[in-house]
């Protein structure tokens, strides 16, 4: 969208297309020039009303008018810059030619009817061209009223128009509503419902005529849809794939969401979590511990989001591969034990996973989780987090220490450990926790040079590091380590003294270890000392 703010008298934007040079300048107002077909310069007048709007204004130079095809640049220039999707409507109320130039480019200027709770879609649509529709509304409250829900409705009736359905906060009754919609939606791009209610009706297997097969983007948010593997079997150019929050009575299994993915060769993203821990059933149980002929190869997926238990997620990736996964984030529900041995083989199979460089271990109020980072130049890109929901400090260290023992592959490239507290959410820490588990989520850290401690856990990780120092084989929990960087100011002596003990005791086994300072927010250190 085009700005007056974006202007200034010295300086020329320049905008190319289709090998034509356009420009907007601040000399004698706003202009805007272009070649003409005959090589002569033309220009229109912007009127400022805190955004540009071309105006239908004669050129300075004679009678001269702008010829269709640079207004329709024009226009396209304006629209690519249109947050809106109606901002197209100022454009065909100037005029009937600029009428003419908009209607007669729908596909370049990407022209959309919005249909809103608010809107009256059936006196709406009778006044525009039969033009492609979205279904927008973001507000739940606006849709609690009977004539909301029914404006939306009405919308859905033309199934053969409709691009884009996104509607957050959808109370049953609407949802009631839009389940009833039996016809296929053959243009349909984008899916987005979400629901906030406890108890949302459940999609049926009719719904949209199980047949969307132009659908690229679906998400449901806390909606029940067991039919879902119907629904994709319609599609094979789903890019996006997102079913979160899944309550109770929407619960698909691990066999039978793998199998819905199976056609799916051009899923880039995939986000699956339920709403709560749900115990596996006799027949999921035994199927884990069948053998697997083939697994589901998913060519090009990238991103992969789960929350759930660990027994699902074991399930579920035995039977995938994602060979150029580069983002994964996943939460588990707590449990004393975590059943994910399936996980490193996953991990394993990508071709992205080994190149991690550095760790981080993060503590929250009510979550903890180890995140895993490769290295772009100076910059780190995450590739790896897995968290775990739980609020006590010794059932969070534990849970970690338990999860990063054995289920993870191997990170031969891995450098860098932090220890850290959520900005946003500290932990509350709580007296008693065994130093020895900060042991057990050390010890699968071998290759690790350097190790980052944050102000806030400097004074808990040291008492672990001074009984490591005490152990017969002090070398086998971070045998590479040769620097450990402390944030904030120098700790109290006590602290202080645990940790030149460790230092010691490294340095006597021939293993010399730096201390370094760095100030807060800084991973990199301001000074060095070297004991």
């Amino acid at each position: 969208m085009l700005n007056s703010k974006a202007f200034d008298s010295d300086i020329v934007i320049r905008i190319k297309r289709r090998r034509k040079e356009l420009w907007v300048d601040h000399i004698g107002g706003e202009r805007l020039h272009g070649p003409t077909r005959g090589g002569k310069d033309i220009h229109t007048n912007f009127r400022i009303t805190g955004r540009l709007y071309p105006r239908a204004t004669a050129g300075t130079y004679g009678s001269a008018t702008l010829p269709d095809y640079v207004l329709l640049e024009i226009f396209s220039f304006y629209v690519d810059g249109a947050h809106d999707e109606d901002e197209w409507h100022t454009l065909v109320h100037v005029c009937q030619t600029w009428r003419k130039v908009v209607f007669t480019s729908p596909r370049r200027l990407r022209l959309r009817l919005l249909c809103t709770q608010g809107r009256a879609a059936k006196k709406m649509l009778g006044v525009w061209p039969a033009l492609p529709i979205i279904v927008k509304e973001y507000y739940a409250e606006n849709l609690q009223l009977q004539g909301g829900v029914n404006n939306v409705v009405d919308a859905l009736t033309y199934n053969d128009r409709i691009r884009e359905i996104n509607i957050q906060g959808v109370p049953s009754l609407l949802l009631e509503g839009i389940a009833t919609m039996q016809a296929p939606f053959a243009a349909l791009t984008s899916l987005a419902l979400q629901s906030k209610d406890e108890s949302p009706p459940a999609l049926p297997d009719s719904f949209l005529g199980g047949c969307v097969p132009q659908l690229q983007e679906l998400s449901f948010d806390g909606i029940p849809f067991l039919a879902v593997r119907k629904l994709l079997s319609s599609t094979k150019g789903l890019v996006s794939l997102r079913l979160w929050d899944i309550p109770p009575s929407g619960y698909i299994s691990p066999e039978e969401m793998a199998t819905s993915l199976s056609t799916l060769t051009k899923l880039k993203r995939l986000v699956l979590g339920f709403r709560s821990p749900r115990p596996q059933t006799d027949t999921e149980i035994e199927s884990r511990h069948s053998p697997l002929l083939t697994r589901i190869v998913l060519p090009v997926l990238a991103v992969f989001n789960f929350k759930g238990n660990s027994e699902y997620l074991d399930d579920f990736v035995s039977r995938i591969d994602a060979p150029l996964l580069d983002n994964t984030a996943i939460t588990l529900f707590n449990q004393l034990i975590f059943g994910t041995s399936q996980l490193r083989c996953f991990l394993g199979r990508t071709e992205r996973f080994n190149g991690a460089r550095r760790a981080d271990v993060v503590f929250f109020c009510y979550r903890v989780q180890v995140s895993l980072f490769r290295q772009n130049g100076p910059d780190y890109h995450k590739i790896f987090e897995l968290g775990i929901s739980c609020a006590t400090s010794d059932w969070q260290l534990s849970s970690l220490a338990q999860i990063c023992s054995w289920p993870l592959p191997p990170v031969p490239a891995l450098e860098r450990l932090g220890i850290h507290e959520g900005r946003s959410s500290q932990p509350q820490w709580q007296d008693g926790v065994e130093d020895g588990e900060w042991a057990g989520l050390f010890r699968p850290f071998s290759t690790v040079t350097t190790l980052d401690i944050s102000e806030r856990f400097v004074g808990r990780v040291a008492p672990a590091l001074q009984v490591l120092a005490r152990r017969v084989s002090a070398t086998d929990v971070l045998p590479a380590l040769e620097n450990i960087f402390l944030e904030g100011q120098q700790p109290p002596e006590p602290i202080y003294d645990a940790i030149r003990q460790f230092v010691a005791v490294r340095q006597r086994s021939g293993q010399l270890v730096t201390i370094h300072h760095r100030d807060r927010g800084r991973y990199w250190h301001i000074r060095d000392e070297v004991y």
